[in-house]
């Protein structure tokens, strides 16, 4: 009678420590899946601001030119500055001044004068900003470009 107690609560010993593991399995794929979700969407946000975003670059366009062409009245820059405000606080970001080295990952050279004393690609002129948003680039940024031949 010992002997069947004994085995008894061995097999329920094993049966107890299958059941944690299996229990600590299913925690581990909850958990594993729990990230995927929050990653997925993570990409699916940064996905959808990024493309909201790029449908905006010709607005931002052409409230650039209209302050460029026209004196600054109070409506243009208070519509300026609150559309810069919102675009920034999603994550955009325009790059691309004079004196940059060329890159033509995020610079598109629209216009090249060669320059003998230049040592590298030197942007000299911005036509077109450029904009991205964390780690996408959304539109290069449009040059002018002086270096050598």
């Amino acid at each position: 009678m010992e002997h069947s107690r004994s085995q008894g609560w061995e097999r329920l010993v094993a049966e107890v420590a299958e059941r944690t593991a299996d229990l600590k399995r299913v925690q581990a794929e909850y958990a594993r899946y729990r990230e995927r979700v929050r990653r997925d969407r993570l990409a699916v946000r940064e996905i959808a601001v990024a493309n909201v975003l790029r449908g905006l670059l010709p607005v931002l366009d052409v409230v650039d030119a209209a302050r460029a062409q026209e004196p600054a009245t109070p409506g243009l820059t208070e519509i300026a500055a609150v559309l810069y405000a919102q675009v920034g606080g999603l994550g955009l970001v325009a790059f691309g001044e004079v004196g940059e080295p060329f890159d033509p990952v995020c610079h598109e050279a629209l216009v090249h004068h060669v320059c003998p004393t230049a040592a590298r690609p030197v942007c000299t002129a911005v036509l077109r900003p450029g904009y991205r948003v964390g780690d996408v680039l959304l539109r290069p940024a449009a040059v002018e470009v002086t270096g050598p031949a």
